[in-house]
């Protein structure tokens, strides 16, 4: 039995399927399991509520053997801390319970990084209270996601452009969600590993975002262009958008991070490498969410969880 998490999000949903595609028998954690796509209802068992509660991890976990982990975005949440590690610790108490062998979760490079990164701070202190438990844990270590330019569709689409406080020739790596989604598809698949680790999902390529929307102006057909703007500006931004302030402040801070080296310790080799590219990504994705195609928007996530 494996347990999966966020089932409907961008990532879990794409686990899931991969899962039920290995004819694997599958438990899923859902808070509206009539979001779950109509097929997989029936080849599933719910555990329907949110798996940050006690009570519902307690039964998800219950005959488990091994559990795909992903900390839902909480925008309004009071702080880094509670959304993370808060959100993580009955989880924690649950898999020693009933002694789940593996855990797979989707986390934020930034392991060696000395400085305070906000959000990817706030990931990291979570994955080692997961660690911390023994069960056999693999975090796959993400840069931004390439679906995190989803958040800002209607801003490309009115006025043809994004905005961040990433610098604008800075080159990062970025990872479609399918690609996350195989790679911890693969981890679940294989019980041959054990002990505790980080395996980064560093996509095919760095980009900037004056690259980025070079890239989306040829694909889209329109002038795309990127627009650094402050910290204090994009908090705004982010505050006035329903985020809490101590969110808002940690995804600056997480953004500001990028810009000092956040992103950049992890080469990208054989095993670290991924295989969608931005511009097919944008040519799968993002062109139909701009062009408004039903189901086109996809799913945004939070950038570096």
């Amino acid at each position: 039995m494996i347990v999966v998490t966020a089932p409907t999000g961008a990532v879990g949903s794409l686990v899931l399927s991969g899962l039920l595609a290995a004819e694997r028998p599958v438990r899923v954690v859902a808070r509206d399991p009539g979001r779950l796509p109509a097929g997989m209802r029936g080849q599933v068992e719910v555990v329907r509520g949110s798996h940050g509660d006690p009570e519902v991890v307690d039964r998800a976990f219950a005959g488990a053997r091994a559990v795909f982990w992903l900390v839902p975005p909480d925008a309004r949440a009071a702080d880094p801390q509670a959304a993370f590690s808060g959100f993580t610790r009955p989880a924690c108490a649950a898999l020693v319970r009933h002694g789940v062998e593996r855990v797979v979760g989707v986390s934020a490079l930034g392991a060696h990084f000395a400085g305070p990164a906000g959000l990817v701070t706030a990931s990291l202190a979570a994955d080692r209270l997961i660690a911390s438990t023994g069960v056999a844990y693999r975090a796959l270590a993400m840069p931004a996601f390439m679906e995190n330019l989803l958040q800002q569709v209607e801003a490309i689409r009115a006025h043809g452009e994004f905005c961040s406080v990433i610098e604008t020739d800075l080159r990062l790596p970025t990872v479609a969600a399918q690609d996350v989604a195989q790679a911890a598809v693969r981890l679940l698949l294989d019980e041959g590993w054990r002990g505790s680790g980080n395996l980064p999902v560093l996509g095919p390529e760095d980009l900037s975002f004056r690259e980025i929307a070079a890239i989306a102006t040829e694909v889209l057909g329109r002038p795309v262009r990127y627009r650094q703007v402050s910290g204090a500006r994009f908090r705004a931004v982010l505050t006035g958008a329903g985020m809490s302030e101590r969110m808002a402040a940690a995804t600056v801070e997480m953004l500001e991070a990028k810009n000092a080296g956040l992103d950049g310790a992890e080469p990208r080799t054989a095993l670290t490498a991924s295989p969608t590219t931005f511009r097919s990504w944008c040519a799968q994705v993002l062109r139909p969410a701009v062009e408004g195609v039903p189901g086109g928007a996809g799913r945004a996530v939070v950038e570096g969880s």
